[in-house]
C-alpha cells in the first residue's frame, strides 16, 4: 500500500447562493495500492461529504463535492517537502510578525503538550 495527498474541493453555497463564490479545497491522506485507487478512493470520500444543512440563522447551506484537484504520492523521508505555496502580502513586516507570533504559539503548545503527559 501507498499513501498519496489528495486534493478535494467543495463548493460552498449558502441560501440562494447569491453571494461571492466559495471554495473549499482540502488536503486529505489516502492509502491505496496505485493512482487510480487513490483518485477513486478520494472521490468516493468528497462525494461521500457533500452535505446539506441548516446554519444558525435557519438558512440553507450546502456542500457540493466539485472533484479532486489533485493527486501526490507521498514520499516518506525526513524533511521530504509535501507542499508548497508561494503567495505576495502588502506587507513583509506584518507578515513576519504574524509567522513568528504563530511560530511562538506552536512551539508554546508542543512544550505544553510535552511536558503534560
Amino acid at each position: 500500500m501507498k499513501w498519496y495527498i489528495a486534493k478535494i474541493v467543495y463548493q460552498i453555497v449558502c441560501g440562494t447562493g447569491n453571494h461571492t463564490p466559495q471554495f473549499d479545497e482540502q488536503l486529505r491522506i489516502i492509502n491505496a495500492e496505485d493512482d487510480i485507487q487513490a483518485f477513486n478512493k478520494a472521490r468516493l470520500l468528497g462525494e461521500r461529504e457533500d452535505d446539506r444543512f441548516l446554519n444558525n440563522k435557519n438558512k440553507p447551506v450546502e456542500w457540493r463535492f466539485l472533484d479532486v484537484a489533485s493527486l501526490h504520492l507521498i514520499d516518506f523521508e525526513d524533511g521530504h517537502e509535501v507542499g508548497s505555496r508561494i503567495f505576495e502580502e502588502d506587507s513583509a513586516k506584518d507578515y513576519l510578525l504574524f509567522l513568528r507570533a504563530k511560530s511562538k504559539r506552536l512551539h508554546d503548545d508542543c512544550i505544553e503538550k510535552t511536558f503534560s503527559l
